[in-house]
């Protein structure tokens, strides 16, 4: 017989499998259930308008993005840069994860937007048309 399988391991342990989880003390994004999607009730007002704009149903390409730690400050990872960002000092955090998560997407494409992204300067340089 098949061994039962705990689906809830993620939400009643610390998930903290791996070698690789242990030492950086945080799950890794990709091992979550898949199924796992976010709850589209804690949508911050930003992210709702964002996906009106962009004609978007859900969140598709940021359902993968979470609130990480970088040098022990709350951070959000900008794969276009390879590279943290990091959450304003004196941005207070919910305890929910789910919130926590939300506001990293908000940060996220509001940095990604900005004047401030390394690609303005890249897609200046670059540009061909």
């Amino acid at each position: 017989m098949a061994k039962d399988k705990d689906i809830d391991k993620f939400l009643t342990s610390t998930g903290l499998d791996s070698d690789r989880e242990k030492e950086i003390g945080q799950h890794i994004g990709y091992r979550y259930d898949v199924n796992l999607v976010p709850d589209y009730d804690r949508l911050p007002a930003f992210l709702k308008k964002y996906m009106e704009v962009m004609g978007w149903d859900d969140l598709n390409w940021l359902e993968d993005v979470h609130m990480g730690y970088e040098e022990n400050r709350p951070a959000v990872f900008d794969r276009n840069i390879n590279g943290w960002v990091s959450v304003p000092e004196d941005m207070e955090l919910p305890d929910n994860q789910q919130d926590r998560d939300m506001i990293a997407r908000e940060l996220l494409i509001k940095f990604q937007m900005s004047k401030r992204h390394p690609m303005v300067d890249l897609n200046g340089a670059y540009r061909k048309f």
